[in-house]
């Protein structure tokens, strides 16, 4: 029996590819951080956000799109939110 197709999205695959290049930016800003207090503080405050991006495109690209995806990227602005009010970057 043949495998089913993964449905896939344009749109969603440029959020993702866009969400991907900020993820990168503020990791570089944490990694910048000297005192290693500051810095460990906000890279394990920040690694919800990565995990979640990082599943989102993970199920991108083995199940495709669907509407657990749409739920996933909400979350994802969510924590991203959370994150840059709580912490200046």
């Amino acid at each position: 029996m043949p495998k089913k197709r993964r449905k896939l999205s344009k749109e969603h695959e440029k959020s993702i590819s866009i969400a991907l290049k900020e993820i990168e930016l503020i990791l570089a800003k944490i990694n910048d951080i000297n005192d290693d207090d500051i810095r460990g503080e906000y890279a394990i405050s920040f690694a919800p956000v990565k995990l979640t991006l990082d599943k989102i495109r993970l199920d991108y690209t083995n199940i495709g799109f669907n509407e657990d995806s749409v739920k996933m990227y909400s979350s994802y602005l969510s924590l991203l939110a959370k994150f840059k009010e709580e912490y200046e970057i």
